[in-house]
């Protein structure tokens, strides 16, 4: 064979072997893909699993940007000591040192030869999911990962840092219930839950490797999908006024050992809630916010319907507000029902206007009876006018159903009609009531409830809220500014008479409705609801109110007693705070001139004090007399007038009345006198006359007013 063939066998035995091989090669392929292949492919997926990581929830602020909820990062660090880089020599080599680390940043309750004794075990048992600790703060985490080892990447340190997060409420039970929450296995509640689906965010996909004993560790992959953070929600809620609200509701709560109670602060012109508290009592006795109310609690209102009732009256052209009605002193009856007002008066025929200021259920009733007895679905359409019958669609869940009875109902009786005239027999949640209330304080436009003013994500503001209109007018204008007038006046000369401001109008209405008639006992207690429901300022409302307090034991339980000083509390401070509610100082535009109706009168003082001031401010003045240190400032026409005050002479007791405290003070003891002070303000009397003797150091009393 000539060497040319030789060379060609050899090739070709050379190839045959290559195709045997590859041909080798590929049957197994086949016969793991086809034979193996699903046994395979189950062993991998049960080492190699992809987990959902759940995205950081979006944050829920207050009005003016405050947090009221918010996701705080909490982390689990755990070891892995036989990670795949991490070698023997190296684990030997820093495992003391790690130890002690541990014992002293981390693990303060154990010591370096226990944690090392621990890593170890763990490294020989082949435990590579270690724990080291949980529930540690991010700056913690980030001073664990300098420690030796954990400062190597993971496949060479063996660190596993699992991050979570925590919802933390920074302002703890202020809206507690409103603001609400997501848990697993519960219903979710508030505007966490009914905004979950913005606030949650895009959940992330990350690898995990089964490491046995039940455990899975978090592989560093490029695959992993990172999740991406919820979108904020910016919420109608003024947490100033939510404090005054949460705060003087408790307060009552507790002064009169009630059950739970609630109050909403809405917004005359827009219908944005500026504050929702509610608060009831645990098994302990303590109070929290463990319920919404004024969105999910339908009760019988009592007396604060009688507002709709009248309205109803007026809107029909039944009555007019000075037409007589007889209270029979209080009592009266409506078949083998018996009907009394709830405070002894002793009026026969009076106004109807009277009737509503004294909340007269006997008056109210009759009327209703009087007018409407034959023809009662005319009442109750009139109800439904006033959207009485229709829930307010606020954005949380739970809001409960109103419900107003219709004549043809199986349950309506002779006496259904009288009873729902003062709030019987029908049912609204307080949110609902205070829409209706709103209303005739917005001269008949009533607005949608609202909480929720944005949407922001990563800081921009892409979604806006705005007032919404749910009914242009609910009756006439006559019947709303008659309707406004008779809350004013039933603050002014009613039942409401105690929470008068003598800085601002009030406009409102005293409820007290019994709550277990129904399944009362001959030897159980009465249990009442007592409520007020109004606005303020009267002349130009800003705010309205509901205040509802169920079943008070002590201290009183009517609304008046109970609810009304509630309101007066929240709309004081609310009054106190807010610019809004003030009167421009040049609302009047004629020419000013000084008089005592402008500046008080008498105003005593240090002559270069007052003149410091009033060279500040620019005003013309004279001095009158010889000049002394003391003076009195006097309007006089368009220019104020200084008049000399007697100047100090010992032994002689000076004239302080009308001075401040501290130029009172001053002046006596630069006479010699030793002062006793009682009360605050300026000087409304002295206990010894001025100008008369008086011996040095002797004692003088000034009362303040």
């Amino acid at each position: 064979m000539d060497i040319k063939n030789e060379m060609l066998w050899r090739i070709y035995g050379v190839t045959l072997v290559v195709v045997i091989f590859a041909l080798a090669i590929f049957g197994r392929v086949i016969h793991i893909q086809v034979v193996e292949g699903d046994d395979l492919r189950s062993k991998a997926d049960s080492l190699v699993k992809y987990v959902e990581v759940k995205a950081e929830r979006g944050n829920i602020f207050a009005e003016d940007g405050s947090l009221l909820a918010t996701s705080v990062p909490f982390f689990e660090v755990r070891m892995d000591p036989l990670a795949d880089g991490l070698t023997q020599d190296d684990f030997d080599k820093y495992v003391d040192t790690l130890a002690k680390c541990i014992a002293r940043y981390v693990l303060l309750n154990q010591t370096p030869r226990e944690i090392r004794a621990e890593l170890i075990a763990a490294r020989e048992m082949g435990n590579r999911y270690f724990l080291i600790k949980k529930n540690l703060t991010y700056t913690e985490v980030a001073r664990i990962r300098k420690f030796p080892l954990f400062n190597k990447s993971p496949h060479y340190g063996g660190l596993i840092v699992i991050q979570m997060n925590k919802r933390h409420r920074p302002f703890r039970m202020l809206a507690h219930r409103t603001i609400g929450y997501v848990r697993d296995n519960a219903n979710p509640v508030g505007l966490e839950g009914a905004f979950d689906d913005i606030l949650s965010g895009d959940e992330g996909m990350i690898p995990m490797q089964y490491i046995g004993s039940g455990f899975w560790k978090p592989i560093n992959d490029l695959t992993k999908i990172d999740p991406k953070r919820g979108h904020d929600i910016k919420t109608t809620i003024d947490v100033n006024i939510q404090d005054v609200a949460g705060n003087a509701l408790l307060q009552a709560l507790k002064k009169h050992d009630a059950h739970h109670g609630t109050v909403v602060v809405m917004e005359v012109k827009t219908g944005a809630i500026r504050a929702i508290a509610n608060i009831g009592k645990n098994r302990n006795g303590s109070y929290w916010e463990t319920y919404n109310y004024a969105v999910g609690e339908s009760t019988e209102p009592g007396s604060t319907i009688k507002l709709a009732t009248i309205m109803a009256l007026l809107e029909d052209k039944l009555i007019e507000l000075d037409d007589s009605v007889n209270l029979e002193q209080g009592q009266t009856q409506f078949y083998e029902e018996t009907m009394k007002d709830a405070s002894y008066h002793g009026l026969d025929s009076t106004s109807i206007q009277r009737a509503f200021e004294l909340s007269s259920n006997v008056g109210i009733a009759k009327l209703v009876n009087q007018h409407y007895a034959r023809k009662p679905s005319a009442f109750t359409k009139r109800l439904k006018q006033f959207h009485l019958d229709k829930k307010t669609d606020i954005e949380i869940e739970g809001e409960g159903r109103p419900y107003i009875k219709e004549p043809d109902d199986n349950t309506w009786s002779g006496t259904t009609l009288p009873w729902m005239a003062h709030g019987y027999e029908l049912q609204l949640t307080p949110l609902q009531l205070l829409t209706f209330y709103n209303a005739v304080a917005n001269d008949g436009r009533m607005m949608k409830p609202y909480l929720v003013s944005e949407l922001i994500n990563y800081g921009k503001v892409y979604e806006k809220y705005t007032p919404k209109v749910l009914k242009k007018s609910i009756a006439s204008q006559y019947t709303i500014d008659k309707a406004q007038h008779l809350l004013y006046s039933v603050v002014e000369n009613g039942t409401a008479k105690e929470i008068r401001s003598a800085d601002y109008k009030i406009a409102g209405k005293t409820g007290t409705a019994q709550i277990n008639y129904r399944r009362l006992r001959p030897d159980s207690k009465m249990q009442y609801q007592a409520s007020f429901v109004g606005y303020f300022p009267a002349d130009d409302p800003v705010y309205s109110c509901i205040v509802v307090i169920n079943d008070p034991k002590v201290n009183g339980f009517y609304g008046s007693e109970v609810a009304a000083p509630v309101f007066k509390t929240i709309a004081d401070k609310c009054y106190a705070s807010k610019i809004a509610l003030h009167p421009p100082m040049n609302v009047n535009k004629e020419p000013l001139a000084w008089t005592s109706k402008r500046l008080p009168e008498f105003t005593v003082g240090k002559k270069e004090d007052l003149e410091a001031i009033l060279n500040y401010l620019n005003l013309d003045h004279e001095t009158n007399g010889n000049d002394t240190d003391y003076a009195v400032m006097k309007p006089e026409d368009s220019k104020l007038v200084f008049e000399q005050r007697n100047p100090i002479q010992q032994g002689i007791t000076p004239n302080v009345k009308d001075m401040g405290l501290r130029d009172a003070i001053y002046t006596l003891e630069q006479a010699g006198l030793k002062v006793i002070v009682k009360g605050s303000g300026k000087v409304a009397a002295q206990s010894i006359k001025a100008y008369t003797p008086v011996s040095k150091g002797r004692s003088i009393t000034i009362l303040l007013k």
